[in-house]
């Protein structure tokens, strides 16, 4: 049954942008607990933008259901991870400048250092996850590493519906979504988790929910701002409704 990880970290971003102590992103995830998420997603990232270290130690505490770390992979972060232990810690590229996470992360190019921190996360009994781009070389890289779990980047694929006048039968379209299955059937043709994310919207999301062997998806941004009219329970619930009804069509 595909699951929903609701993205928390931009009701931070509006509490960040008054620096005070509303709207509280622990709370949120509270609400979206009750509109029927699976799990809740953060990135506690390295200049504290919007998630703040509090903010992962309550989460931890209070909320029932599946906590997911997006975190770089320094030192500082693996620290954290092994000290909160939360249900998943999933490595993503970070840089500074980026408004949000503009790629998958480069395991190919980095597997001697992820060996390492994906076997430091794993001797604390995290499952780890990685963020990556929809391509062979990466997926085979995180299977090397150790990962447990790749997620795959939907936003070339998101972008090419908004481009391409919503249409999920345009040949743009099309394309971008085959590369995101190809890349999660061979993920799990070498025994790790199908998970995907990134752009993802009311709109966009059931053709990836669709999918065969997709386990979670992980949304955000769509959510915060759809609660905005309507409220974290109901947008969340909405979501879910929508995911669910294009996973039933599969019958893989």
């Amino acid at each position: 049954m595909i699951e929903l990880g609701f993205n928390i970290d931009h009701v931070a971003t509006v509490r960040q942008a008054r620096m005070t102590f509303e709207p509280d992103p622990v709370w949120a995830a509270v609400e979206a607990h009750l509109g029927g998420a699976d799990g809740i997603t953060l990135h506690l990232r390295e200049d504290r933008r919007h998630i703040q270290d509090h903010d992962l130690d309550r989460l931890l505490e209070l909320v029932h259901i599946k906590v997911n770390l997006e975190m770089a992979a320094t030192d500082e972060m693996v620290a954290i991870a092994r000290r909160t232990r939360p249900h998943l810690a999933m490595l993503v590229p970070e840089g500074r400048m980026e408004v949000t996470t503009e790629g998958g992360l480069d395991v190919a190019g980095q597997k001697d250092r992820l060996k390492d921190v994906v076997a430091s996360l794993k001797e604390a009994g995290l499952i780890v996850s990685a963020f990556i781009d929809a391509e062979s070389e990466q997926v085979e890289a995180a299977c090397e590493c150790g990962f447990s779990v790749c997620e795959v980047h939907t936003g070339p694929y998101a972008h090419a519906f908004f481009d391409h006048g919503r249409d999920a039968e345009s040949p743009h379209v099309v394309a971008e979504l085959e590369k995101v299955r190809k890349a999660g059937d061979l993920i799990r043709k070498l025994s790790m988790r199908f998970n995907a994310g990134h752009a993802l919207n009311y709109y966009n999301v059931q053709p990836i929910a669709a999918l065969p062997g997709v386990r979670e998806l992980h949304i955000g941004h769509a959510i915060v701002a759809r609660a905005v009219y309507v409220g974290i329970r109901e947008a969340v619930g909405e979501m879910k409704r929508l995911m669910r009804e294009s996973s039933h069509m599969n019958t893989e």
